[in-house]
């Protein structure tokens, strides 16, 4: 048995395909196994909306009425067990010093195959379990671990792409580089509690939302090779909350439009300067963002209402703000402690 950083022979880019490709086909048996493999019944056993709640539109559905030991244990346990086992990876990944290479690492097939492994768990925990971590926290929270997600993306590429138009945030660099470093806990933590808060059901969006975390599973497996550098294929994961978020705001009947134009407004203030479009381009992307932002709104809700579509974009700015704010405060905090010790 080899080495636990050893390089094997499989290129990244061909490991991506392949990943994409089972994303993709996963997601297709999702929906065969809702159609005709799991129990009919359960829809019965929901627990029934609770209309006295604060947000009402928050409440979450897909939960047991009836939870119980087993629904708990087995959600929470492939959860516990998926992080730690991908925690772990890093760990290891990151002690031995690992550089960047053009084929997998050995622990990056255990990464593929470990996901793998838990994918195919939690199909089969939806079949006879059902429940996910939905049944104890708040959906508020899932949604939170990927918006903060994106928004340490934002902090880690602005020194590469900038932070609005290109134009780089100075103050971001010390947080950035700290982010880079450390970004694959959080990272695969926020993408796995997501993954485990659903059940494996058939509706649009959650099958969408499956396949943008199979996505993200995907980049956070292939660390330490140049494919996860790659800045085509990074666009397409943070893109890949497009459809997800429009799926979800039909599907709940909610204004879909502003998440539309929302996501995708960040591609153009601040994704797009990253890939080396000229500027004949990017103005063709904004021209047509503009136009289709119009297009939508004229048939929809207005144009009078089209600035809802900044309102995302605002969003991930102010938190960007916030979240850089802090962890500036963490690291001059951890500075004095440390000057401060004896010598």
């Amino acid at each position: 048995m080899g080495s636990y950083t050893e390089t094997t022979n499989i290129e990244s880019s061909t490991a991506l395909w392949w990943g994409i490709a089972f994303s993709f086909a996963f997601t297709g048996l999702i929906w065969l196994a809702g159609a005709y493999w799991m129990d009919p019944d359960r829809f019965s056993a929901f627990s029934p909306r609770k209309t006295a709640a604060l947000i009402p539109q928050m409440w979450y559905l897909w939960q047991l009425n009836e939870p119980t030991v087993w629904t708990r244990a087995t959600a929470w346990g492939g959860y516990i067990a998926h992080n730690l086992f991908i925690w772990f990876l890093i760990w290891k990944a990151q002690g031995a010093n690992t550089k960047y290479t053009k084929n997998l690492h050995r622990f990056n097939v255990l990464a593929l195959l470990g996901n793998g492994f838990f994918i195919t768990l939690h199909l089969l925990q939806t079949r006879f379990w059902y429940d996910g971590l939905a049944q104890d926290v708040s959906e508020f929270t899932s949604q939170a671990s990927v918006t903060l997600m994106l928004v340490a993306i934002l902090i880690m590429e602005n020194n590469r792409r900038g932070l609005v138009f290109g134009a780089k945030a100075p103050f971001l660099s010390n947080v950035g580089r700290v982010i880079r470093k450390y970004h694959g806990y959080y990272f695969s933590w926020a993408i796995i509690y997501t993954f485990w808060y659903h059940p494996m059901e058939i509706t649009g969006g959650h099958l969408l939302g499956f396949l943008y975390m199979f996505f993200l599973l995907l980049q956070g497996s292939l660390f330490y090779t140049r494919i996860h550098l790659n800045h085509y294929w990074k666009v397409v994961s943070e893109l890949s909350v497009v459809v997800h978020g429009v799926m979800v705001a039909i599907l709940a009947g909610q204004a879909w439009p502003q998440f539309f134009g929302g996501f995708l407004g960040m591609f153009i203030v601040t994704q797009m300067h990253g890939l080396g479009l000229s500027k004949a381009m990017r103005w063709a992307f904004g021209l047509a963002y503009a136009g289709s932002i119009w297009v939508i709104y004229s048939f929809t809700e207005g144009v009078a209402k089209a600035y809802m579509v900044t309102i995302i974009p605002l969003v991930e700015f102010i938190l960007v703000v916030i979240v850089s704010a802090l962890l500036m405060l963490f690291l001059w905090l951890f500075t004095l402690g440390k000057s401060s010790r004896p010598v």
